[in-house]
């Protein structure tokens, strides 16, 4: 009886409208709208004066028959076209005053006008992954603006990083800002967002040396920062890191750029506190066997990264190191060849990735003692290991190196160079 009800109420207060094309639709009534075809010409024929939601799922989509639904949508709180292919939002959208959502990730978005500056209820901007270059100087009347996302997505997979969005000298006013991504770094915009005292999530590529006080003065007023991430303008330019201070709240690091070895056991043993963080990623860093060794005093580490990191030739992991970690993954360290893992090491490891090591001819010494390793993944490593474990699987599956790896739940082996 009381799921009837609860259906009866559902349907009269339409819920959730979902539009695939059909040749007569309206929308009079609904609350939320997902539209799931290109071909939208009915549907920019109906009323549409209760709408609280538009979500819009259609790559090719013509905004332009999109306007008569947004014109009478003055109640609008939520407005999603991700993944459209738009270029330019019709002037419709900036009377939704209302609007506290506003998603336009992947979509191919070159501009915001200044009238984005009259959504002064707006919360959420979502524009990572498009082709803005700069956001208007009327974005500082956003005050509302919690989230921040922009920039354009250079690469895949683990190469996967951003180019940088130009704010306007007024981002300094929106002092309710959480989350802020991805920002070109300038010694005037490192400035201003040193006064973003609530953030949470903070990314910020083109860095250069010259930016090093600014962006570390920045990061140290940010006492509610969880998350950061810091790219340098190239592989080649060193990340200042001397003076960066994070607080206990920190939960994920990533790091594009070069380190400074000699440096990096002193600032390290200055973040030993944080026992929160989580997740470690290092591009270009450059590590070697004994820069690599001073990570150790992150024993809250559950996921560490290295993409063309490490430059040592072996590496080491004695025992108690590394205790929590789940997730160890070495891409692109053509160096390397023999990692030593002492019994205790890894104690909770489930997942080891190494790619790109084509220096490694065995398999790690003292796998054998990963008893919580699930997945093996080896890709591009030395043809010797490679050819060593498919022999062992056609021939002798007693053979030694099998036997190390025999409790691992998945062994994935590929050789694509």
């Amino acid at each position: 009886m009381s799921s009837a009800i609860l259906l009866s109420k559902n349907q009269r207060q339409n819920a959730l409208e979902v539009f695939v094309g059909s040749r007569t639709f309206s929308v009079c009534n609904s609350r939320r709208l997902s539209i799931q075809s290109s071909n939208i010409s009915s549907l920019s024929q109906s009323g549409a004066t209760h709408l609280r939601a538009i979500y819009a799922f259609a790559s090719s989509i013509d905004i332009e028959l999109l306007r008569p639904v947004l014109a009478s949508s003055n109640l609008l709180s939520a407005l999603d076209l991700q993944g459209t292919q738009i270029k330019m939002l019709p002037d419709e959208v900036f009377n939704l005053f209302n609007l506290r959502f506003l998603g336009l990730r992947f979509t191919a978005i070159e501009v915001l006008p200044d009238t984005i500056g009259r959504l002064k209820n707006l919360e959420v901007l979502d524009a990572i992954t498009t082709s803005l270059q700069s956001l208007p100087n009327s974005v500082e009347k956003l005050k509302k603006l919690r989230f921040l996302y922009a920039g354009a997505m250079v690469g895949e997979g683990p190469s996967t990083n951003f180019s940088g969005i130009r704010l306007p000298r007024g981002i300094r006013n929106l002092t309710s800002l959480h989350v802020l991504q991805e920002v070109k770094a300038s010694i005037e915009t490192l400035h201003d967002v040193a006064a973003l005292t609530e953030l949470r999530t903070f990314s910020v590529c083109n860095v250069l040396s010259e930016h090093a006080s600014s962006l570390c003065s920045a990061i140290t007023n940010m006492g509610h920062l969880t998350k950061l991430s810091i790219d340098a303008s190239n592989e080649n330019e060193v990340l200042p890191l001397e003076a960066l201070s994070l607080p206990e709240t920190f939960t994920k690091l990533g790091l594009l750029g070069q380190l400074e070895n000699n440096l990096l056991p002193r600032s390290l043993s200055s973040w030993s506190h944080l026992n929160n963080l989580k997740q470690l990623f290092l591009r270009f860093s450059r590590l070697d066997e004994d820069s690599f060794s001073s990570l150790k005093v992150l024993h809250g580490l559950q996921c560490l990264m290295l993409n063309k990191a490490y430059n040592g030739k072996t590496m080491y992991l004695p025992s108690q190191a590394f205790p929590r970690l789940r997730v160890l993954r070495i891409w692109g360290a053509p160096q390397i060849n023999q990692i030593i893992i002492e019994e205790g090491a890894l104690a909770s490891l489930v997942e080891l990735v190494l790619s790109d090591c084509q220096n490694m001819k065995c398999l790690p010494q003292g796998i054998e003692y990963l008893r919580t390793l699930e997945e093996l993944y080896l890709e591009d490593t030395a043809e010797e290991l490679v050819e060593k474990l498919r022999d062992g699987c056609k021939e002798n599956p007693w053979n030694k190196e099998l036997q190390k790896i025999m409790h691992i739940r998945k062994v994935f082996v590929k050789l694509t160079k």
